[in-house]
């Protein structure tokens, strides 16, 4: 059986959806955030080591990371065949891509913009704020919005003819691709400028399956 440890508002949300596509059944363990850091509790590195979520268990095998934990699930389950595109096809090729883009390129400036937003808001002595909040705002400005604004144009141009990130058909790429662009669209910039990509963001929501996991995974938020 596949246990999901499911910490609330993280990447895990996107792991039951994967599996509510395919079908596959699976204990649910629920993981609170702590309210003053909101880090993941102490529990979740008696399961792996650096107690991050997603994290599964399946038997004796215990798998981490978004992208490892869907190519595992993918191969390990013939369920997944039907979210993979044939090897060595071009829709196989930008499968590839998407699943690596998605926290290799897209998530480093998102949590760069996070962070730099938490520290314009972080209490701290009056005479130090007005110093940091000149900083995150000179790196935001010359840096990660234009970093963030580029990437967005990319996807948006992606997009432009075909519904899907590998093409026609839906994979599990829309899967790892689903966390990032929902954090562009709560913090990175992500509006009605870039139309095929709130259409896609719009058409994940739609999915069965998408609306199931939220139903099992319980109130899903990313921080703005």
């Amino acid at each position: 059986m596949i246990t999901v440890h499911h910490l609330e508002n993280s990447r895990s949300q996107r792991v039951l959806w994967l599996l509510e596509e395919m079908g596959l059944p699976y204990e649910l363990r629920r993981y609170a955030r702590d309210k003053q850091t909101m880090l993941a509790p102490p529990e979740l590195r008696q399961v792996h080591p650096l107690g991050k979520s997603p994290v599964i268990t399946d038997g004796e095998i215990t798998m981490a990371e978004s992208g490892a934990i869907i190519e595992y699930l993918t191969q390990a389950y013939e369920q997944g065949a039907a979210l993979v595109p044939p090897r060595g096809s071009a829709e196989w090729r930008r499968y590839v891509y998407w699943l690596h883009f998605a926290e290799g390129s897209l998530m480093p400036p998102l949590l760069l913009k996070l962070i730099f937003n938490k520290v314009r808001s972080a209490p701290m002595p009056f005479f130090v704020k007005p110093i940091a909040r000149g900083i995150a705002d000179k790196v935001s400005a010359s840096f990660v919005d234009p970093n963030l604004q580029r990437l967005l144009a990319f996807m948006e141009g992606e997009l432009a003819g075909r519904p899907w990130f590998a093409g026609e058909q839906f994979t599990a790429a829309d899967v790892q691709m689903s966390f990032p662009l929902e954090a562009a669209a709560s913090r990175g910039g992500l509006d009605s400028r870039y139309p095929n990509l709130t259409t896609w963001l719009a058409r994940v929501h739609a999915r069965p399956a998408y609306k199931q996991a939220l139903d099992k995974g319980g109130p899903y938020s990313i921080p703005g």
